[in-house]
């Protein structure tokens, strides 16, 4: 049985699938303090949150079992992403869930800044009726530049267009074809600074982006320009906004985020007139609460269960159609490297990876994670494919990745080939279709073997009676051959015989096969 802790509110439908799983033992404990959650951590594989409980590296040092930490929605600055790789521990959040209850939210805000919507209903209710104050301003054939064009940024970009308004979009990863498909005018956060009349924020908040919207950029905005921020606080710089305001750069600004949350008493914001602010809201809604519950409780499912999942964040993201392109390789890649690296002997210092075929127009870092796992977790129990590539760098093994466009004999071969200081050992697998995962190489010898269950790996001399002496050998032993394959360059040369036997040979059963004339080298090996 598998335990999860939620340590925040979430939604009783979202997590559904978690009660309903007959290895799933949900508890709900909120509002603990860290020392209180560090307490009873040990004794749960998973930790779902949102955003109050702060997920500290005591706390991941504390959670021996924890295998993963779930936010139910888009921001992790409250989860220590450096001290969960380095244990192992993947981080998942639900980027999707709540992409339409922010989107909206951005629109709210705009046109309440636009128009001045909360003041004028403040004014109203206390019994004035003021129509000349509050004179807005329309969106149509405005400028809106758009800081962050992931999911939410598109999002906000396709309504902008149906509103009439031009936009601009500046993201790092944004190329100008993607840029024009969208409708958008591809700019960096200065032309955005100096053209806009509407300024919305949608990326992370990362070193890179704090106060990406400062003193400098308000200098060179239009007057009259309006800022909205339903991303993360710290992406404006607050101070800066604020004397851009009081000198009549900025005409108004909707903020739902802050830099501190909740935000002091004396906050510069919350006594101006010219600033909107919510607490928060961005995924609050019936829909986004129950979506991004859903779809974490989802992957932590897969996560507990070993299967495949997405959205991990302190790895990178696979693209869908990349995904299904490599998932069918995981296993494959992972088995290829547990089983070279029990061949190899000495200390490794470099793996070498080659895929060749189909494999080879796509980023194949995900499926080099896995092969990677495979072969460190001969040694170290607690790799991952979150970790190895970090457990592979602290032991200074230099990782090589080479690609083909062909294959001579299969559509796609993943070849894994590790270099210690004395030998060199090979090992490369393909998906046949009917059959199934095959390794058909073994250093410089042509096998075909399923890479399952218990094998004999015997290095030997091509001569006459050999199979027939090591069949004899674990017959008396009661070790039961259920296939057999032999892999020769040439007749009378050196050779390779793979053995599936039913049962793990016992270790005196293997120095006896040792010991047998023309055997050269004998390997057991499980996966």
């Amino acid at each position: 049985m598998y335990k999860v802790l939620v340590s925040d509110p979430i939604s009783d439908l979202g997590i559904q699938q978690l009660n309903d799983a007959v290895d799933v033992i949900v508890d709900k404990k909120t509002g603990l303090k860290e020392d209180e959650l560090i307490a009873i951590i040990g004794d749960y594989d998973a930790l779902l949150v949102r955003s109050q409980t702060k997920v500290t590296e005591r706390i991941m040092e504390a959670g021996k079992k924890l295998k993963v930490v779930g936010r139910a929605g888009v921001g992790v600055d409250n989860i220590d992403l450096e001290a969960a790789t380095k244990r192992g521990i993947v981080v998942i959040n639900a980027p999707d869930g709540n992409t339409i209850a922010t989107c909206e939210l951005t629109f709210a805000m705009m046109m309440s800044v636009a128009r001045q919507i909360p003041q004028a209903y403040k004014k109203t209710v206390s019994g004035e009726w003021d129509r000349k104050t509050f004179v807005g301003v329309e969106l149509r054939a405005k400028v809106l530049g758009i800081i962050g064009m992931g999911r939410i940024g598109s999002e906000v970009a396709k309504r902008a267009k149906v509103f009439g308004m031009e936009v601009l979009g500046y993201d790092p990863f944004l190329t100008e074809d993607r840029a024009e498909k969208m409708g958008v005018k591809l700019c960096t956060v200065n032309e955005i600074a100096a053209q806009a009349d509407f300024i919305t924020v949608h990326t992370p908040l990362t070193p890179e982006t704090r106060h990406i919207i400062g003193k400098a950029q308000f200098n060179i905005m239009k007057k009259g320009v309006r800022i909205i921020n339903c991303a993360r606080g710290g992406i404006v710089d607050e101070l800066a906004l604020v004397d851009a305001i009081n000198q009549g750069i900025v005409a108004g600004a909707a903020f739902d985020v802050f830099e501190e949350e909740p935000p002091a008493a004396d906050h510069p914001f919350l006594n101006n007139p010219n600033i909107i602010v919510t607490p928060h809201l961005g995924a609050s809604t019936i829909e986004a609460q129950e979506n991004v519950a859903i779809d974490v409780s989802e992957e932590v499912l897969h996560i507990l269960r070993n299967e495949p999942f997405k959205n991990a964040v302190n790895m990178p993201p696979v693209p869908a159609n990349v995904l299904s392109v490599l998932q069918p390789y995981f296993q494959l890649g992972e088995k290829l490297g547990r089983f070279v690296g029990k061949l190899t002997e000495g200390a490794v210092q470099e793996i070498i990876v080659n895929y060749a075929g189909d494999l080879s127009d796509v980023d194949t870092t995900p499926l080099t994670r896995h092969i990677v796992k495979g072969v460190l977790i001969n040694h170290l129990e607690e790799v991952n494919i979150v970790n190895a590539m970090h457990m592979a760098k602290l032991r200074e093994l230099n990782i090589v990745v080479q690609k083909a466009t062909t294959s001579k004999t299969f559509t796609n071969l993943v070849s894994v080939t590790l270099k210690s200081k004395n030998e060199e050992r090979t090992v490369a697998g393909t998906l046949l279709s009917g059959y199934g995962e095959r390794i058909v190489q073994i250093d410089q010898y042509p096998v075909d073997i399923a890479p399952e269950g218990n094998m004999l790996l015997i290095s030997h001399s091509d001569k006459p009676g050999i199979i027939g002496r090591v069949g004899t050998l674990l017959g008396n032993n009661q070790v039961n051959i259920a296939s057999m394959q032999v892999g020769r360059k040439v007749i009378g040369g050196s050779a390779v015989m793979v053995l599936s036997i039913d049962k793990e040979a016992p270790r005196e059963v293997l120095e006896e096969l040792g010991q047998l004339t023309d055997l050269l080298h004998v390997k057991a090996i499980s996966l």
